[in-house]
């Protein structure tokens, strides 16, 4: 089904995110998803995403349940290897979510901190979003100057939070970069942002701290659908993170604008 205006509908969107393989049958393998939940389950921080999750999600079969519900990955325990999937109606949903708390912080001007560990794929989406609150009169947070973590340090592009390191944009899960952003803030006497629109450990650490936070996250990485599901992450849009071509990312983006009721970016 082509996509026939600049924003698509419901359906044409929803044909665009499984013919790219931003859900349905996405490219990340059984195997791997398995594996994040019994790391999650059996206490690997890394996995955690800057989450406290204590010992409440022990049991990988509680975090399979969890991300059957709030993903669309295959609820069979049983199926043990090969391909697994995104529910694209949930992604939808969650979308439908974003924009509503979007809105929120439209109308209320909100101070909104921009962030992403994926530079390669979702920094258009983060700009865009940034670019449209921005237009609808919110202050977008700007990164304080000079922050190190990870052994990088912490730049801020197109009003996007990044971790950089030896000249290049990292991949990055860790908290540390957005531990780094908030301690700095309040250091130097600034309010916290009231929304923060992050993926993995940025968007982890933000909710930890007791910001509104809309997270994106892949199917293999549990920590903010368990964060979601507990109340402490206000949204988690579940997605593969990383597609062959960040292009693709381009009407997911439009449609979350329009839902949004903002200025198209």
């Amino acid at each position: 089904m082509p996509i026939t205006s600049p924003v698509p509908t419901r359906a044409e969107l929803i044909d665009h995110l499984v013919r790219t393989r931003i859900a349905g049958d996405v490219a990340t393998p059984r195997e791997n998803n398995l594996d994040h939940y019994r790391r999650l389950a059996n206490g690997d921080r890394h996995f955690w995403l800057g989450l406290e999750l204590g010992e409440r999600w022990s049991d990988e079969q509680d975090v399979l349940a969890v991300m059957a519900e709030r993903c669309g990955v295959i609820d069979d325990p049983r199926h043990r290897e090969g391909q697994d999937t995104i529910d694209p109606e949930l992604t939808l949903a969650a979308l439908d979510r974003a924009a509503a708390q979007l809105r929120k912080s439209a109308e209320a001007g909100h101070r909104v901190l921009f962030a992403t560990g994926h530079p390669g794929a979702l920094i258009d989406l983060h700009s865009r979003v940034a670019n449209a609150l921005r237009l609808a009169g919110c202050e977008i947070v700007r990164v304080p100057l000079g922050l190190i973590a990870d052994q990088g340090v912490v730049v801020q592009l197109a009003d996007i939070a990044m971790h950089e390191r030896g000249a290049s944009l990292w991949h990055t899960h860790s908290p540390e970069p957005m531990t780094a952003i908030l301690d700095a803030l309040e250091r130097e006497g600034e309010p916290l942002p009231d929304l923060v629109f992050a993926d993995h450990g940025w968007a982890g650490c933000a909710a930890q701290r007791g910001i509104t936070t809309v997270g994106f996250a892949d199917c293999n990485d549990p920590a903010l659908f368990l964060g979601e599901a507990e109340g402490t992450l206000t949204v988690a849009v579940p997605l593969d993170d990383h597609v062959v071509n960040p292009r693709y990312y381009e009407p997911m983006t439009a449609y979350l604008v329009e839902a949004a009721g903002l200025t198209p970016a």
